[in-house]
């Protein structure tokens, strides 16, 4: 995948900053997405639009906080592709991929800024950044997580893996 980064250089930003809590009175992703990292950002998704963003970028403990499956689920709404992060809350991690939103852990954020275009491998764990020419290898995802996020979702993994069994 090819994506355009929007990265917030901290650690720590939790599911309340992805999605605040006043506004879980309803499940409608549309209207979540309206209101996505406002608490953080609060021209989040004028800039998202603007320049294109589809691969957010932070630091340590991504998704930390509450258990809310709604912040992964706000963000690929959205239109973000992908999440980079040096780590991610453990929570936040499988809410990501059982909804098919690819996350990888990379201890390189340093070398990606907000506007750097990166080509992103899973299979083969490289992240190459085309604005600076520059590569770097990250931990591959195992297959079958691949292959959930490929199928865009635990739901959609378990239907394909029952009908071919079938």
């Amino acid at each position: 995948m090819i994506g355009k980064v929007i990265k917030y250089d901290m650690k720590d930003i939790n599911t309340d900053l992805i999605i605040p809590a006043r506004y879980l009175t309803t499940s409608d992703s549309e209207y979540l997405a309206k209101h996505c990292m406002e608490d953080l950002d609060a021209k989040f998704i004028e800039k998202k639009i603007k320049y294109g963003y589809t691969i957010l970028v932070a630091g340590s403990n991504f998704g930390c906080g509450s258990s809310r499956e709604q912040a992964p689920i706000v963000l690929k709404s959205v239109g973000i592709k992908c999440i980079i992060a040096y780590s991610f809350a453990r929570i936040f991690f499988r809410n990501a991929i059982n909804i098919g939103l690819p996350i990888i852990e990379c201890n390189n954020i340093e070398a990606i800024n907000t506007g750097d275009e990166l080509e992103i491998s899973f299979t083969e764990g490289i992240i190459k950044n085309l604005s600076t020419n520059s590569d770097f290898s990250v931990k591959k995802m195992p297959s079958f997580i691949e292959e959930i996020v490929s199928d865009d979702g635990l739901i959609n993994y378990a239907r394909r893996i029952i009908l071919k069994n079938t």
